[in-house]
């Protein structure tokens, strides 16, 4: 079992033929994912061509859908036009749309939000590194990597991890797939002050897969979502849960690195929400060096 992703789901890709689109693009085709159209306006009719794949290129999101039987969208579209390209998407009415797009203005965002309102699509992102649903190397349970996660760190197992920071989703990952612990699914929900999919919202699908049996959570200062993931899962989730916070140096309302890692008030500072995920029953990593080693002690395989 898995979350959101697995070895069925039909990828396709907007953005396909950009640089980092038409990359990440070969990286997941040689994963095993099911990608199966690209789109991109005014190159309808070409094909993106990589080893044994011809991958059909389609000028609209509505058209990849109706040939392709896609289920999934990710989004590789420079800032200006990706909350258009996450609305196109939204309306070709797919069930997950995974942005990878960092800088987009926070106005857009808000009105992406509101539009998505009362729709069956679930949005991951933006400026996240996607999903990973490791496979377990045979071709009748393949995997399914979306987004820029480097695929060959992860290992199919029954820990779930969900981050707000790409990088040290990626830490975290080898860190458990060189201990022997593989990984369900693994879900980036990207750094900014407004995206799509919360903590608590992965929680609660982790809770609710029968094959994942623990769970890291990385998070960061600036905002409430652990905290209120935290609570949650106190009285609703009986799976072991570590949980790193990083931005523990930060000094008090001076923006670092992702746009949502601001410390606007003393319950967003790194300790506070230390502090909390412990009280809620979550063992905490004091390092990002330690975070498997902390869920380990407490979920044995």
């Amino acid at each position: 079992m898995a979350i959101l992703v697995d070895s069925n789901t039909r990828l396709l890709v907007q953005g396909i033929t950009g640089d980092f689109g038409s990359r990440h693009a070969k990286l997941s085709l040689d994963y095993g994912t099911q990608l199966v159209a690209g789109v991109t306006p005014g190159k309808g009719g070409l094909t993106f061509d990589h080893s044994t794949h011809k991958v059909p290129i389609y000028d609209t999101v509505g058209e990849a859908v109706k040939q392709s039987g896609a289920t999934v969208s990710v989004i590789f579209v420079p800032p200006p036009f990706a909350a258009d390209a996450i609305l196109e998407a939204v309306d070709a009415g797919v069930d997950l749309v995974v942005c990878i797009t960092e800088g987009i203005p926070v106005n857009d965002m808000i009105r992406v939000k509101s539009a998505m309102q009362g729709s069956k699509t679930r949005l991951i992102g933006p400026n996240c590194p996607g999903l990973v649903t490791p496979g377990t190397g045979d071709k009748s349970h393949g995997g399914c990597r979306i987004g820029i996660a480097p695929g060959y760190i992860h290992k199919r197992g029954k820990v779930g991890v969900v981050s707000r920071s790409g990088t040290l989703t990626y830490e975290a990952v080898w860190q458990l797939t060189t201990r022997g612990y593989g990984q369900s699914t693994c879900v980036g929900i990207g750094g900014d002050p407004v995206n799509g999919t919360s903590h608590l919202d992965v929680l609660k699908l982790f809770n609710e897969d029968p094959e994942t049996e623990a769970i890291i959570m990385i998070g960061e200062i600036g905002g409430n979502a652990e905290v209120e993931a935290a609570r949650w899962a106190k009285d609703h989730c009986k799976k072991p849960i570590a949980g790193f916070i990083a931005g523990a140096t930060a000094p008090p309302g001076r923006r670092m690195g992702h746009a949502g890692a601001i410390v606007g008030g003393e319950d967003d500072t790194a300790e506070a929400k230390k502090r909390i995920l412990a009280e809620c029953g979550i063992a905490v990593a004091d390092s990002p060096a330690d975070m498997a080693e902390t869920l380990l002690k407490i979920y044995k395989k």
